[in-house]
């Protein structure tokens, strides 16, 4: 199977990109086809699973998120994440992130995956991580950076409860549904609360 990229455009350029290109690509019946094509340029981002040992809970941010309001208030919970500067090594950007959003200093870190968010139009790829923090580790302020005009909120959910949402459907964001899963399907912790219920 092969595929031309024909030419490529730049059709939007504010604050996001979006890209047009002509594609001509195999069909799997034999033959090809030629068509147009959109891409949103969101460039790679970061996110976490935290999980703080001492108090049996995951660590989530909560904030307004626009694009949710047609069936929700605005507000969701959400994994710790943030977008890759240019030239910037994902690990640098996860601690950083969670510096920023939610105060904590971390030790250690795992790489979980990475994977694309939307890959019908989006070339937003997310690199997922895994850490475990104490209480203690909370040695910044959080919140996030007001020179961004972020307003993030720290919520502490006991795995138990997580499990919960999760099976009611409460958890509205890709990245975090995937963290979760992860979590409650690698670590001991998951399979602990799972049993209890």
């Amino acid at each position: 199977m092969k595929y031309r990229l024909l030419h490529e455009r730049l059709v939007f350029d504010h604050v996001f990109q979006i890209k047009k290109a002509r594609i001509k690509h195999d069909l799997f019946n034999s033959g090809s086809i030629e068509e147009d094509r959109f891409c949103f340029e969101r460039g790679d981002s970061v996110a976490i699973v935290l999980y703080e040992k001492d108090t049996d809970s995951l660590l989530f941010t909560k904030q307004f998120r626009y694009l949710t309001i047609k069936e929700r208030a605005g507000w969701i919970l959400e994994l710790t994440a943030g977008s890759i500067e240019t030239h910037e090594e994902p690990e640098h950007r996860v601690k950083m992130e969670v510096e920023e959003e939610i105060g904590y200093k971390l030790n250690g870190l795992d790489f979980i995956s990475s994977f694309f968010v939307s890959p019908v139009g989006s070339s937003e790829r997310i690199f997922l991580y895994y850490a475990e923090v104490n209480s203690s580790d909370k040695v910044f302020k959080g919140g996030g950076m007001t020179t961004e005009k972020e307003a993030i909120q720290l919520v502490k959910m006991p795995v138990i409860e997580v499990h919960k949402h999760v099976k009611n459907n409460q958890f509205r964001d890709a990245k975090t549904i995937i963290g979760i899963q992860w979590f409650l399907g690698h670590t001991m912790y998951g399979n602990k609360a799972f049993q209890a219920l």
